[in-house]
């Protein structure tokens, strides 16, 4: 727990990143994302030197040296993001939309395990401050796809069926005139009031709300056809003006080089240290939870321990920072209306608690306080005055209302790294409501998400909620090791929009360039069998999907075709390609599947959990 002082002490030097004065030294076979880790590495102050590899050496500071591994498994078959997504169920989750598993043509797990890495290398740094032994940690992205998928996978596990069908079928919707649009709103009424406003019958309107609702949970949304038909029947400003006046949010798809064009080369999260704030650690740190003093020497497996994380987090992005915060041992406080979270109670649960909310809420306490009264944001200040860090995901503007800004608690509590997590970072003027699916559209995900012979439609996965939450906890990682080098609180600030960019990063290079940012036609594309579905390594898949091959050796084609596949079992199948030099996996099809494996355990209420993405040595 922090230590908040009011009068003055000399002050350590400062440097103006959390890395200042580190710098990295790679070797070893590459890893999934090195690419990734050595530009976050850099943004936050690294000298990053040398080829890229999956073993990223960090030091050259006063916190001595740290090590990172990164890998695709722990498997020989599984070798890239095609055959993780295929392993973890991403394609399964992914595909639901269009009623069987699907690849996304984004790099989605690398991209995960890039940043998770470089939250392994922070969290050892800040371990190494407070006398800890861990020197090492090594991350794989088959872990990193579980992660991805945990919630859904919780639900698959509960005790009982999921509230709304899982069905092919989903946004976007397309107006007369061709525009493709996501639609948002979190009211029925407002839902209701847009239809009927573009003539949709009332019973498409009163059968269509559930699963919308319920879209971010199941990742489909069987609507009736009656809506698509009656978007249309509407161009594009009429459906721009049914929104406005029924107070709901519409985006039309932006494509990759329209946001290629406008992209502002900003870093996906913002730290900034309080000038003439002052912080002094606990030695050793004390846990509020316990009362009692840690002990010298930080657990290897628990980095964090020590830390009290407050989080007035809702819906994902928020909860899952602060949930891969308790992973690394901090605890966590959950902040939680009167009456509680009422996601606790949305189906499907486990010991009466929802699944999906345990998936990333577990672990933590929790503490009812009525921010809209005096006496209840009173006592939120409080808890913040003891805390190390403050997190929150709270509409654009309700912190200062509430007069529960960074500058507001800074007063009792200086060294506090206040932690924001939003939609947009107030980095695009008249953006719409900043949730996963919308950003996903006006951000060029849709696209970049699907191979070149499918339209764009954001996927309804939760990409960008899950990738925000990871930023989320990278930036507060960054923001407590700052404030260890510094002395100073910190104010770190991410956003889903920094997630978009991030995931898009390699397609809106190939479009800044000129060239096509879209993967080709077929793409990740799973090819059937005569009892299943397999998914080729990427380098593997030339010869069924008629792309040209990288450059380099090309496989021995296989004496088959996919037609050929269809009638062999998958078993069979896997054995002719791997005799041909080619790598493939069976693909998971129903994410029920992974309950069985070693990988997965059960928490206290019964509820699937994955294991931590981390291991530390």
């Amino acid at each position: 727990m922090a230590t908040p002082i009011t009068q003055a002490i000399p002050a350590p030097a400062r440097t103006a990143a959390p890395l200042d004065g580190l710098r990295t030294e790679n070797s070893g076979p590459p890893g999934p994302a090195d690419g990734l880790v050595a530009e976050h590495l850099r943004l936050l102050g690294a000298d990053v030197g040398g080829q890229p590899g999956g073993l990223v050496t960090l030091g050259g500071g006063e916190l001595g040296e740290v090590r990172a591994r990164s890998a695709w498994s722990t498997r020989a078959d599984v070798v890239d993001e095609a055959t993780v997504q295929a392993v973890t169920g991403i394609m399964a989750v992914h595909g639901r939309r269009d009623g069987g598993p699907r690849g996304l043509a984004v790099d989605y797990a690398a991209t995960a395990t890039g940043i998770l890495t470089v939250q392994g290398l922070l969290a050892a740094l800040l371990a190494r401050a407070q006398g800890g032994r861990a020197v090492e940690v090594e991350v794989t992205a088959e872990r990193a796809g579980l992660l991805a998928v945990s919630q859904y996978l919780a639900a698959a596990g509960a005790e009982e069926g999921e509230a709304a069908e899982l069905a092919a079928g989903g946004p976007p919707f397309t107006s007369s005139d061709g525009v493709a649009f996501e639609l948002e709103t979190l009211d029925p009424g407002v839902w209701a009031v847009f239809w009927r406003s573009l003539g949709a019958p009332e019973d498409a309107v009163r059968r269509g709300w559930r699963p919308f609702q319920f879209r971010y949970a199941t990742a489909c949304a069987p609507f009736p056809a009656a809506l698509h038909e009656a978007a249309r029947g509407h161009a594009w400003e009429r459906v721009r003006q049914a929104a406005g006046a029924a107070g709901a949010d519409v985006c039309r798809l932006w494509s990759l080089q329209e946001r290629a064009d406008e992209y502002d080369d900003r870093a996906p999260w913002e730290l900034s240290a309080r000038a003439g704030s002052s912080y002094r650690a606990a030695s050793p740190r004390a846990s509020e939870s316990s009362g009692v003093p840690r002990s010298p020497g930080v657990s290897v497996s628990a980095p964090l321990a020590g830390l009290t994380i407050l989080e007035a987090g809702r819906r994902i992005q928020a909860p899952l920072a602060a949930h891969l915060l308790g992973l690394l041992g901090a605890d966590v406080i959950r902040v939680e209306p009167p009456g509680g979270d009422p996601l606790r109670g949305m189906p499907p649960a486990c010991s009466g608690v929802s699944a999906r909310w345990l998936a990333l809420n577990r672990g933590k306490r929790a503490v009812e306080v009525d921010i809209k009264s005096a006496a209840g944001r009173d006592r939120l200040r409080a808890l913040a005055a003891g805390a190390d860090v403050f997190l929150h995901n709270w509409a654009p503007g309700k912190a200062a209302q509430l007069g529960l800004d960074a500058a507001d608690l800074a007063v009792d509590n200086p060294g506090l790294v206040y932690a924001y997590t939003s939609g947009w970072a107030d980095r695009l003027p008249g953006a719409p409501l900043g949730t996963d699916f919308m950003v996903q559209a006006r951000t060029g995900v849709g696209a970049a998400a699907r191979p070149a012979d499918e339209p764009p439609a954001p996927s309804l996965m939760t990409l960008l909620d899950v990738l925000g939450g990871l930023l989320g906890a990278e930036a507060v990682l960054a923001g407590l090791l700052l404030r260890e080098r510094t002395g100073a609180g910190v104010r770190v600030d991410s956003s889903l929009l920094g997630a978009a960019d991030v995931l898009t990063s390699p397609a809106r290079a190939r479009a800044a360039q000129g060239l096509d940012p879209r993967r080709p036609a077929g793409f990740r594309r799973p090819l059937p069998t005569a009892d299943g579905l397999i998914a080729l390594a990427d380098p593997s898949a030339h010869p069924y999907d008629g792309r040209a091959p990288s450059p380099g050796p090309a496989p021995q084609p296989p004496a088959t075709d996919p037609a050929a596949l269809e009638r062999l079992s998958t078993e069979r199948a896997l054995h002719l390609l791997r005799d041909r030099g080619l790598s493939a996996v069976p693909v998971v099809t129903d994410i029920a599947d992974l309950l069985s494996s070693d990988a997965i355990s059960r928490d206290p209420h019964g509820a699937p959990a994955v294991p931590a993405p981390w291991s530390f040595l």
